[in-house]
């Protein structure tokens, strides 16, 4: 059975400790290509925040909403961009649709949590510091939202 073709509407979830140190996961599918949390909405009127907590917990394991991580470390940064999809990976969607709309979202965590990744989607993870977080990242628009953590920190304890 085939699946039906991917939403172009997606989630980016930045996860970091309170010393900014970022998680970042390999792709299973293409060795080499280091990314955040990631994931398309499931359905068209699936709320933006429920595809961020659903990916982060098929993704990592980690549970939004435990004791651990409780719901409010989920932030909507409210940011939103659009590129082009990568062609290798145009034919998940429906014929035609060439673009993305992507939103941002970050994840506060304690500190450097083990994470279980879905084999099938990752091979391996690491936690870095914001900066080589943001250099190993094989998209331009994960780099820029890592790269943005520390001004956003600062705006949302001001």
């Amino acid at each position: 059975m085939q699946k039906p073709p991917k939403i172009p509407e997606s989630v980016l979830v930045v996860i970091y400790t309170p010393e900014l140190e970022v998680l970042i996961i390999e792709r299973a599918d293409r060795p080499g290509f280091w990314q955040s949390v990631t994931g398309s909405k499931d359905r068209l009127d699936e709320p933006l925040v429920e595809t961020a907590a659903r990916e982060v917990g098929e993704e990592t394991g980690i549970a939004i909403g435990s004791e651990l991580v409780p719901v409010h470390a989920l932030i909507d940064w409210r940011e939103q961009i659009e590129y082009e999809i990568y062609p290798v990976w145009r034919h998940r969607y429906a014929e035609g649709v060439t673009r993305n709309v992507e939103h941002w979202f970050g994840l506060e965590v304690p500190y450097r949590l083990a994470v279980t990744l879905a084999p099938r989607e990752h091979t391996a993870y690491q936690w870095l510091p914001y900066e080589q977080a943001a250099a190993q990242c094989f998209s331009w628009s994960n780099r820029d939202a890592i790269l943005q953590l520390p001004r956003r920190l600062r705006a949302s304890r001001a």
